[in-house]
């Protein structure tokens, strides 16, 4: 089935910025409307395809396919780049949350009056590029538009950024590009070991092939290739498709973010104005750990599980150093920052244990972190837009002053610490239940990963406790008479964002029966 809904996901909000960028600034009111409109009919599009999706068929749906770069190199072969795009049961959880997240994002951003026409022009050439990254099936098309959403980040943060913006945006790009550098590594090298062999035998010579579907076959790598199964080459002693699995490993862990890569994503979740750290949080973290799935266990299911016990202790160290960091803190925006380094921790717990049920936890994790993490950013926007303060201890008793701010903010700090009900508990159950029922890791690995949800349980009750019960409490340094319950902009958001964090929570196989069948094909295929 070929509908067309894909690519519009792609450029439909490129359409929507070219217009913003066209129209001269005595229509600047119209902007944001521009923007919300865009962001309504993906999310529009995306439904489609969620209730178009055949949940018994694990192989792409809705492909896309058109030729695009066929480059002769002579005795070498062809190198085919072309433009696929297709859904299965990983990525489509993924594009449902973009699309839900990036229209949370652009309503949040209706606070924006500094610059509305450069903001919401690369607002949505970020919609594009997070869509395009998702949806694309050849690796070159992924990694173009994995590098081009670095862009508008960096100015987002870098323009409508706190005080320190220039810097966050600079180690946020400096992180991310040596990421970047890291899988174009790969890319080149898949791309020259692997064949499309269909193509082959139509131009009579070899096909140097980026298609996804081309590249998790094991049996299309060409015979004494760089990263054949029996590949002399060697760097450090670390054989040629060990060496591009921790490249890929490293590369999305960067992403992810992973300690200890993750220094990036405090200082950018600080500066950066809330309705970005909504999509960074919600989404843009959730694309480390869908490569890590898609191109490092996808392309390299024979190295996989000899790096089990490497993953997974990245994803307990993690869990346990994140929530650490986050009882530290007094900053509140910085505290979220840290938990989410914690919960994604989950995310590689899950991967790494290679079974169904830790796979699909590991998807479910990041469809219910994405959700949360939204909400406690825009709780955290809530506050600092009042009172331009984040710390802790200037508050206490809100709850008597924002009785509905005082219920958002406890949905999303209850489902974060996984309560039952409540999305967050059930992503953290299958990771650990995966974890603790694969033979490739010790059992004390998925114990300290307990240990991290008891932790989180401390750091964000003792937040909750501190700032929301008591006598009314506001600090002198602070404008006391701002403080007011949240406006019908923000109860939207933060109602939304609730309610589904208790529909998924209550009825999970609104994404397991979209995830398990393609888990099940990824888990048996040789």
């Amino acid at each position: 089935m070929n509908s067309g809904l894909l690519t519009s996901l792609i450029f439909l909000p490129l359409v929507g910025a070219g217009i913003i960028l066209l129209l001269p600034d005595v229509y600047k009111a119209s902007f944001k409307w521009i923007n919300l409109i865009c962001n309504v009919l993906n999310l529009i599009n995306a439904l489609t395809l969620y209730g178009s999706f055949n949940k018994t068929e694990p192989s792409y749906q809705f492909l896309e396919h058109y030729e695009w770069i066929r480059l002769d190199i002579g005795k070498s072969g062809v190198i085919s780049i072309d433009y696929v795009l297709g859904l299965d049961g990983i990525n489509l959880p993924m594009v449902i949350l973009s699309a839900i997240i990036l229209l949370i994002g652009g309503i949040s951003s209706f606070s924006i009056v500094r610059r509305p026409k450069a903001y919401y022009s690369l607002f949505l050439l970020l919609c594009s590029s997070v869509m395009g990254c998702f949806v694309a099936l050849d690796l070159f098309l992924f990694f173009l538009f994995f590098e081009f959403m670095l862009l508008p980040m960096y100015f987002l943060i870098g323009i409508w950024g706190g005080e320190n913006r220039e810097y966050a945006s600079l180690k946020f790009i400096i992180y991310t590009l040596v990421g970047s550098v890291l899988i174009l590594i790969v890319m080149i090298a898949v791309g020259m070991s692997y064949t499309d062999i269909f193509f082959s035998k139509e131009y009579g010579k070899t096909v140097h092939t980026f298609d996804f579907r081309q590249l998790k076959d094991t049996t299309n790598i060409i015979k004494n290739s760089f990263l054949s199964i029996d590949s002399p080459w060697k760097l450090m002693g670390i054989p040629a498709r060990e060496l591009m699995f921790v490249l890929l490993f490293i590369g999305f862990g960067i992403k992810l973010p992973m300690v200890p890569f993750h220094t990036w994503l405090p200082d950018a979740h600080v500066e950066a104005p809330t309705a970005i750290s909504v999509i960074l949080a919600g989404v843009l973290l959730k694309i480390g750990g869908y490569g890590l799935i898609r191109i490092g266990y996808g392309f390299f299911p024979d190295i996989a599980p000899d790096f089990t016990v490497w993953v997974a202790g990245a994803g307990v160290l993690s869990v346990i150093y994140g929530a650490l960091n986050a009882l530290a803190q007094t900053d509140l925006k910085k505290l979220i920052a840290y938990s989410s380094v914690s919960h994604m921790g989950f995310v590689l717990l899950g991967i790494s244990a290679l079974n169904a049920e830790g796979i699909n936890g590991a998807v479910y994790q990041m469809f219910s972190h994405g959700i949360l993490s939204a909400m406690l950013f825009l709780c955290a926007g809530v506050i600092y837009d009042q009172t331009h303060n984040r710390e802790i201890a200037n508050y206490r008793g809100l709850a008597k002053k924002m009785p509905f701010f005082t219920v958002a903010v406890s949905v999303a700090f209850f489902g974060s610490l996984g309560l039952p009900t409540l999305s967050g508990f059930i992503g953290e159950f299958f990771s650990l239940l995966g974890a603790f029922q694969s033979d490739l890791m010790p059992k004390w690995m998925p114990v300290l990963g307990v240990l991290g949800i008891v932790l989180s349980a401390v750091y964000l009750l003792w937040t909750f406790q501190k700032m929301f019960f008591g006598e009314y409490y506001i600090s002198e340094k602070l404008e006391k008479d701002k403080i007011v319950d949240l406006d019908r902009r923000e109860m939207l958001m933060l109602t939304v964002l609730g309610v589904l964090a208790f529909l998924f929570g209550i009825f999970p196989n609104l994404i397991f029966d979209i995830s398990n069948q393609t888990v099940q094909e990824f888990l048996t295929r040789p």
